[in-house]
């Protein structure tokens, strides 16, 4: 195991560019992510909000971009769930509060590759800037959707935003998936190579656990999307017929030959399903520290949590084909992946009961972090529950193209993700920032997202069993489905009060920066190692000296013990469970 002696060290950094622009700090590299993730969030936000107003208003004619065509609706489309997916759901919990906090958590001064560090970030950087330039160039963003599939994302002359728009994309993709490999090796030498004295696996915090298992999800799935991605590029451009059958577009024979765009879908989707555990795992990390620190009690079941999310990494390889029920596979092959899918509840509902065993009897602390903790296993509940509906391909193929499955994923990965990013913000943002945010605010913020996330998008499951297509730009023209728009009417209300209510955690983010009262090195009373270090951590995390680890991470309420935590390097204690 590997110390602070021998890690890859550098010197602390001199000057401005160096210091905040490229640097080599894990720290700075971190929130970089979290900034990068944050601008992100708002543009997939606000084309979101133009989304719904569209589907409700349909006629409307909205600042900046006019009245929206129904192909400048599936644009819409197509680059709100690539920006969300790749560049907030992906990129906050894992490239910031990782990046931010793994080396930390297991006490060393730095990640194990600091150059390559840096290159992760700035290449997502130029990633996040590729995509954005498909909204300017002839012909606009893509209409292919997020998951691009052919022919109508391999042919140019497909429809709007299928000639440069659509190379911009794929290529966006490319390059993110790059940074993410990068990134996704520098996670996993870090968590096997540096970790301090003491610090077993078996003594790892849970983040370390779920940022680690991602990183391995990472390595294996972002190299089969760049791959499918390079050739997707080839069919475009070069001629090749990887994924194009012989197919007539706007009344022309193409000239592609023996394509299957099933062979796409099989790409995409296996690295799909484990993005969805690549956005949610690090949340599953975060929601168990802070139901831990916050119900003063150990985590319940620390091995049982640690295995139930290996399971659910391994078993999220698996089950790719259950995206594609619709696609006419045999059915000896959907029972296969609908019984895998079905067995993923299992560690899923480990994690979920021994989360509840954690919190009973606890001596709760409802502070802005624990709230979101708890919402966030409220949303993993709620959404996981259509799962098994979705896991049947008897009723997947009539749900399947519906708004049922839009509720079901935006409640399961989208939101749930995104309340762990607002825990991880609110738990360590005094340890960032050497200040508290405000807590008033924050209460507000969560009670507004959590009622509003509901409002949005559980009427979308009933919308689903209704008949409502997704995709589809308006309603006004069906006859079937007129009785269904005062319900969305309802959900883009709830969609305007929900996203003018993320301002008050934006306020509140910047105002504490500058204004905040000032935060002791440990204010939540927590026990692992990031809260023995001054606050904010200097350059190399613990001021010249390794910590040595003798106690596990979630030490509470231990008895004979003269306060109610023990930090992982106060003196050894009496071996508890996760140990």
């Amino acid at each position: 195991m590997a110390t602070s002696e021998v890690v890859h060290a550098h010197a602390a950094p001199q000057g401005f560019i160096r210091q905040y622009i490229f640097s080599l700090d894990h720290k700075v590299i971190g929130l970089q992510y979290f900034f990068l993730a944050l601008t992100a969030v708002w543009v997939g936000m606000i084309l979101s909000l133009f989304m719904r107003i569209h589907m409700v208003w349909p006629n409307a004619n909205l600042p900046l971009i006019g009245h929206i065509q129904p192909e400048a609706y599936l644009s819409l489309v197509t680059m709100h769930g690539t920006i969300m997916v790749f560049f907030v759901l992906t990129t906050a919990p894992q490239g910031g509060f990782g990046n931010y906090f793994l080396p930390i958590q297991i006490g060393a001064p730095d990640m194990a590759f600091p150059v390559l560090n840096m290159l992760s970030f700035w290449t997502t950087f130029i990633a996040f800037i590729v995509m954005l330039a498909a909204f300017f160039v002839t012909g606009g963003a893509p209409l292919h959707g997020w998951t691009g599939y052919p022919p109508l994302s391999a042919v140019q002359s497909a429809g709007p935003g299928e000639g440069l728009g659509a190379d911009l994309w794929i290529t966006s993709i490319a390059i993110f998936c790059a940074a993410s490999l990068m990134g996704a090796l520098n996670f996993i030498t870090t968590t096997l190579d540096l970790r301090a004295k003491g610090m077993s696996m078996m003594r790892m915090p849970l983040t370390v656990w779920s940022w680690f298992i991602t990183a391995i999800l990472g390595l294996l799935a972002f190299g089969v999307l760049l791959s499918a991605g390079i050739l997707l590029l080839m069919d475009r451009n070069l001629g090749t017929s990887f994924y194009v059958p012989l197919v007539v577009v706007n009344g022309q024979v193409m000239a592609h030959r023996g394509g299957s765009p099933l062979l796409w879908q099989h790409l995409f989707w296996f690295f799909g399903h484990p993005e969805v555990y690549i956005a949610i795992l690090p949340g599953m990390g975060v929601a168990s520290q802070l139901l831990s620190t916050f119900s003063r009690k150990p985590i319940f079941g620390y091995k049982a949590m640690v295995y139930a999310m290996l399971g659910i990494g391994f078993l999220g390889f698996m089950v790719w084909g259950h995206h594609m029920f619709m696609s006419g596979m045999s059915p000896y092959s959907a029972f296969a992946f609908s019984i895998l899918t079905m067995s993923i509840g299992v560690p899923s509902a480990i994690k979920t009961f021994n989360w509840l065993g954690t919190i009973w009897r606890g001596r709760v602390r409802f502070y802005t972090p624990m709230l979101f903790a708890v919402g966030f296993v409220s949303l993993f509940v709620s959404g996981g529950l259509s799962g098994p509906f979705l896991a049947q391909p008897t009723l997947d193929i009539p749900l399947h193209d519906t708004a049922f499955v839009v509720g079901h994923f935006h409640l399961i990965m989208g939101v749930a993700a995104i309340f762990g990013i607002f825990g991880a913000t609110y738990y360590w943002f005094p340890k960032m920032f050497g200040r508290m945010m405000n807590e008033r605010l924050g209460k507000i913020h969560f009670w507004f997202t959590f009622m509003g996330t509901y409002s949005i998008f559980m009427p979308m499951h009933y919308l689903g069993m209704a008949g409502q297509p997704r995709r589809y730009s308006q309603f006004t023209e069906l006859a079937y489905l007129q009785h269904l728009i005062p319900l969305n009417r309802f959900i883009t209300y709830a969609a305007i009060i929900t996203i003018s209510a993320q301002l008050i955690f934006v306020i509140n983010l910047f105002w504490s920066m500058l204004k905040g009262p000032k935060a002791s090195d440990n204010p939540w009373e927590a026990t692992t190692l990031e809260w023995t270090t001054a606050t904010p951590p200097p350059h190399d995390n613990f001021g010249g000296h390794t910590p040595v680890v003798h106690n596990g991470p979630y030490e509470y309420g231990v008895p004979g013990a003269a306060r109610d935590f023990i930090l992982q390097t106060d003196p050894a204690i009496t071996p508890s469970p996760a140990h």
